[in-house]
């Protein structure tokens, strides 16, 4: 099993060396190769799909959560795809292997009182309470994505007729319409926003007056909603299924 162990270290290597892999993702990748090998006593070029499938049984039987299985599996499968254009192996015996499906979590989303209690949150007559209120107010009224919020510029609103036009996927527009709470909430910032004098034709603008990136806006969802104690990480998508689900029970 030297010749595999051999395979190993120098699959480990290509890794590091062409994609800059960390040293905590080889040691895993390691781990699981060498209990694969442990398993299936064989040489590289001998192992089938059957003693693939065999693996993947016993960790099933061993009662590994699936997504642990199908990580062990996707290692197995690159670590073959290298042997395999190496020349080591004829072919990559992992290929036609299917990963266990792994079953999605339900998106978190908001009791009305805890969305109530969000929306809140913000306090004080700042430039950064007005913006992050009509953030959070937005994301709730309307269901629009942070990449939708974030490209969002001054021109896009229109108050008067509560609506906001939105660039999406493949950069197709649509009208919206605003909740009042929203749109008083926009009213509110808008003056704030004037104050920083730049000329920026980004609604929401961060402190240095440049456009409120994604990542910024994830931040204030989660800041808030850590500070009135919400259970779990709440990010903005959990505040669009939150639109959702509200509006589904009206």
């Amino acid at each position: 099993m030297q010749s595999f162990k051999k395979n190993i270290g120098q699959f480990c290597d290509s890794l590091k060396v062409e994609k800059d892999v960390s040293l905590h993702t080889l040691r895993a990748y390691t781990g699981d190769l060498e209990e694969f090998l442990m398993f299936v006593q064989k040489k590289p070029a001998s192992i089938t799909n059957i003693d693939i499938r065999d693996f993947l049984a016993s960790l099933h039987h061993r009662k590994l959560k699936k997504s642990s299985i199908s990580r062990k599996l996707a290692t197995i499968r690159s670590f073959f795809k290298y042997l395999h254009r190496e020349g080591t192996v004829k072919k990559n015996p992992a290929k036609l292997v299917s990963s266990p499906r792994v079953q999605k979590a339900l998106p978190r989303f908001l009791t009305v009182d805890e969305a109530f209690a969000l929306m809140e949150s913000p306090k004080g007559d700042t430039f950064q309470a007005a913006r992050d209120k009509a953030i959070l107010e937005l994301l709730y009224s309307s269901g629009l994505r942070v990449s939708e919020l974030s490209t969002l510029d001054i021109n896009d609103f229109d108050i008067k007729d509560y609506l906001v036009r939105v660039k999406g996927k493949g950069k197709k527009e649509r009208i919206i319409p605003v909740g009042e709470k929203a749109v008083e909430a926009i009213k509110t910032y808008l003056p704030e926003r004037v104050l920083l004098k730049k000329k920026s034709q980004a609604l929401f603008l961060n402190n240095r007056g440049g456009r409120l990136t994604q990542r910024s806006v994830r931040r204030i969802v989660e800041k808030y909603s850590r500070m009135i104690a919400l259970a779990g990480h709440l990010s903005p998508h959990a505040l669009r299924h939150t639109f959702a689900t509200h509006l589904l029970h009206g």
